[in-house]
């Protein structure tokens, strides 16, 4: 059947979307999520679909699967073929619910975006990685158990078999993942679908999984439909890209085409969009992305001043870890340990690393939002650790948070216009009508019309959500601004516009900030210092050019290595990631760590000599092993990310 209509030239296509459209019920009618689209996937082949939130990427694929009709979707239009091993190919949009899940998880393997809704919080990980191995390939207990050990260690899981009895909220959010990608290879299946399989992974293991993925499917002849946002990761992946835009196929074609000369003006203004790694090449300052449609003219380099406003010395954060019948503290997490470093009046220092190397601790410990065991903050000649409450209350109208999670930090209850006045009522800084005209200039400021003023967080898309969490910080005046992971959640051209957003208001009102990251395409644009962490240390700091052009600690050369470049010619092969697995934060309570020494290879750029933790003591491994056997568990915010 597909190949007559395939015309019998290259191979049998695995899946073959033919006019696709899905709708959605509302209280006002039906809603359109994908109008009219077509593409094919042949075994062996990776096709990207590349779209913002909303172009109706992840709608395809859950038709594929048959589940967007549990989220509220109908499929009213089109054809889903699919070629089944040794049997007539069959159109999903048609089959049965008893051979859909003959199918899910068997013959099409689902990596889903989000790993904690796609696993079951109360099964350990090892039942639900063997419930499709006993399910459909009949696999006995032990058999299925050691199937699953397998894939844990082909995904590079550190003690796998361990994990097989912990549950899902007991590992980190880049393990979860891992999990999610072991279960959906579980079966062998002829078509995955991976729906941002890697979107809040960090740099490294991101890198490690696209190399497992691309290896598996060349082993296999397992067709991939890949679904993602990050342009860097289709030029690594792809080798076919559909580009959708509102429900609709706007561009097809092979990735070096769809990069070197897109068609389409959507496609030429997401690329353009795009932080390319390299870029900032010879240029000593950050400046503005050139995005399509703004006049060149505006694009100025950021140069900041030579003003010390924040200086950080000898900074150590550590969370307990409790254990035995009293609860003492046996061991700590040392989250953040010995570090320095100053940030100039209009400049931004960026901090960069993996999950658990201590960065967003560190951002928060200088906000006394967790409070250091030791060390210095000193912003703008305030010793902020000398500070009592009412002090450091006062002290933190200089100094603001914009989170990672918009959603998060913004209350559902109150109108925008209230949430970001509410600083100013908290402090007392304005009165009356001169309330309500400073937040309508922030709106101006950010970018948001007036009108959304009224509405409430639910209402917005997740870059409209970010643009109110930066006007409530910018509602002070602060001198400081802590962005955790502010860009990591949003779309690409949503990023690009938030990025120069936030350098546009660095030039014009000397902001400094402080922008912890693990995304280097994006530090290297903003950043006039950098300091990579590893293990609770900056391992490496300097001017941005610097570092990323020189990089000097293996760990440094080893992020910078892992880093895809949104240029198919410049793929990445899996014998160049070379990462030695995180050894653990846990100390003994007893432990007393060296000092981080330094030396300075060039002006401004240093790098620690420090033994950085790749090798540990005989007493760490003995605290591990005891935390293993149950007696321990670990506390406080440090504990909830010990192992990744």
């Amino acid at each position: 059947m597909l190949d007559q209509e395939h015309g019998g030239g290259g191979p049998e296509p695995i899946a073959r979307l033919k006019g696709l459209r899905v709708e959605f019920q509302t209280k006002d009618g039906p809603v359109v999520g994908v109008e009219d689209v077509s593409f094919d996937i042949n075994p062996g082949e990776t096709v990207c679909v590349v779209g913002e939130s909303g172009s109706g990427k992840s709608v395809s694929s859950l038709s594929l699967m048959r589940l967007v009709e549990f989220g509220g979707g109908a499929i009213t239009g089109g054809q889903l073929w699919f070629g089944r091993s040794g049997r007539a190919d069959i159109d999903l949009a048609k089959t049965d619910g008893d051979e859909m899940r003959q199918i899910r998880g068997n013959e099409i393997g689902m990596i889903f975006q989000e790993p904690m809704t796609a696993l079951n919080p109360v099964f350990t990980v090892g039942r639900q990685l063997t419930e499709g191995l006993r399910l459909h390939k009949n696999m006995g207990k032990s058999q299925a158990r050691a199937r699953a050990l397998e894939l844990l260690r082909e995904v590079r899981i550190p003690e796998p078999e361990r994990r097989l009895d912990q549950y899902p909220h007991e590992l980190s959010g880049g393990m979860r993942q891992r999990v999610v990608i072991a279960m959906a290879l579980a079966c062998k299946p002829r078509l995955l679908i991976a729906d941002e399989p890697t979107t809040a992974l960090d740099v490294t293991i991101q890198a490690e999984i696209l190399a497992l993925m691309d290896r598996l499917k060349r082993e296999t002849g397992t067709a991939v439909m890949f679904i993602t946002h990050d342009m860097a990761v289709v030029a690594q992946m792809a080798d076919r890209v559909v580009v959708m835009f509102r429900g609709n196929k706007v561009e097809e074609g092979p990735v070096e085409q769809i990069f070197e000369s897109p068609q389409h003006p959507y496609t030429k203004a997401l690329l353009a969009a795009v932080p390319k790694l390299g870029e900032m090449r010879g240029k000593a300052c950050p400046e503005p992305m050139k995005l399509l449609g703004k006049p060149q003219a505006e694009i100025k380099p950021i140069p900041g001043t030579d003003e010390v406003l924040l200086r950080v010395k000898n900074l150590a954060t550590r969370f307990p870890v409790k254990g035995g019948f009293f609860r003492r503290t046996v061991a700590n997490v040392h989250a953040v340990e010995d570090v320095s470093f100053t940030l100039n009046k209009g400049q931004t220092l960026s901090l960069v690393g993996e999950s658990g190397c201590g960065k967003s601790t560190a951002g928060r410990s200088i906000l006394r939002l967790v409070d250091p065991l030791s060390g210095e903050v000193n912003l703008d000649g305030t010793d902020i650790m000398a500070l009592d409450q009412a002090q450091l209350r006062r002290a933190r109208l200089d100094m603001q948070m914009i989170f990672q999670d918009p959603f998060a930090s913004l209350n559902p209850q109150m109108q925008l216009s209230d949430q970001v006045a509410e600083p100013i009522h908290n402090y007392g800084t304005l009165k009356g009508s001169e309330v309500q005209d400073r937040v309508a200039m922030l709106f101006d400021r950010v970018e948001l019309p007036r009108s959304f003023m009224r509405r409430y967080p639910h209402e917005l898309s997740g870059g409209q959500r970010q643009r109110v969490a930066i006007a409530r910080a910018l509602a002070l005046n602060p001198k400081l601004i802590i962005a955790d992971e502010a860009v990591s959640a949003l779309d690409v051209s949503v990023q690009a516009q938030v990025l120069n957003l936030m350098m546009e208001l660095q030039a014009e009102l000397e902001l400094s900030f402080l922008f912890i990251s693990h995304d280097m395409a994006v530090v290297e644009r903003v950043s006039h210092h950098v300091g990579v962490m590893y293990l609770g240390r900056i391992v490496e700091m300097g001017p941005r050019a610097r570092v990323f052009e020189n990089p000097q600690h293996p760990y440094t050369q080893a992020l910078m290595k892992a880093v895809p470049i949104a240029d198919p010619r410049q793929r990445k092969s899996e014998s160049e990631l070379n990462f030695k697995p995180i050894p653990s934060p846990i100390h003994p309570a007893d432990y007393r760590p060296e000092p981080s020494i330094y030396k300075e290879v060039a002006p401004g750029h240093q790098v620690l000599v420090t033994d950085s933790g790749y090798d540990r003591s005989e007493a760490i491994v003995e605290v591990e092993n005891r935390l293993r056997d149950g007696q321990e568990e670990a506390e406080g915010a440090g504990g909830r990310r010990l192992y990744d």
